[in-house]
């Protein structure tokens, strides 16, 4: 049976819902198409959502998971990396910090610029159409793209703030303080709640996001898993 809360396996609940224009798959398992994400995810751990899940890569792609409940691996596939993380859930309410430089709106201009800021700073699986998931802000230094932030993963009442990342020239600042507010308050405008994810050993963004009022909410299984080449 499908889980009660869609917060524990939220790349499906975005693919059966928001982001299923964006999505290859079936019913059982799903996945980003590889240019806007590296997400996949399954209604649940039995044989046959397994089965759905693995069938989704070819020789030598790559598929990543992230999701509450303890990962099992489809049969055929390889770990290619495997890490913790922690979801946090915002305060209602968050004020925005204020700032000399504008917060600005990102789109398709910018969008070379985000993605070498992203490969850059690695906030997490960031791919050339990443960007085109949600909403997205910036701030911009002498013409430079110094910080941005934006929306991931989309489901009914739910919206998760992604992609928060400085620029090493820009650090110090108080731009992800800003940014990460800023998106959460747009998230909330909506009337839906904010939430996102850390990996478990970054403490320095767990503190920022901490100190904005955010609360951990769960814990995050998240492995890379990829099929070999054949041949």
């Amino acid at each position: 049976m499908p889980d009660n809360n869609p917060l524990d396996r939220p790349v499906w609940a975005s693919l059966t819902s928001h982001h299923a224009r964006f999505a290859e798959g079936g019913p059982l398992a799903r996945r980003y198409r590889a240019d806007y994400n590296l997400f996949a995810g399954q209604q649940d751990e039995s044989d046959e959502a397994l089965g759905a899940l693995g069938a989704l890569l070819g020789p030598g792609e790559r598929m990543c998971i992230a999701q509450a409940m303890p990962i099992v691996v489809p049969p055929g596939l390889l770990v290619e990396k495997s890490l913790e993380g922690v979801q946090l859930m915002a305060p209602p309410g968050l004020a925005v910090p204020g700032g000399a430089e504008p917060l600005l709106s990102l789109g398709e201009a910018d969008a070379p610029e985000m993605f070498a800021l992203a490969r850059l700073t690695e906030p997490g699986p960031f791919e050339p159409r990443t960007h085109a998931l949600g909403s997205f802000i910036g701030i911009r230094v002498e013409g430079r793209l110094a910080a941005m932030a934006g929306e991931r993963f989309r489901f009914p009442g739910y919206t998760e703030v992604s992609a928060v990342c400085t620029h090493p020239d820009f650090r110090g600042r108080g731009f992800a303080r800003r940014l990460t507010a800023a998106a959460t308050a747009s998230i909330q405008q909506r009337g839906e709640r904010a939430f996102l994810q850390a990996w478990k050993t970054n403490t320095p963004a767990i503190t920022l996001y901490r100190s904005l009022g955010f609360e951990i909410r769960a814990e995050m299984n998240v492995r890379v898993l990829r099929r070999a080449q054949t041949g």
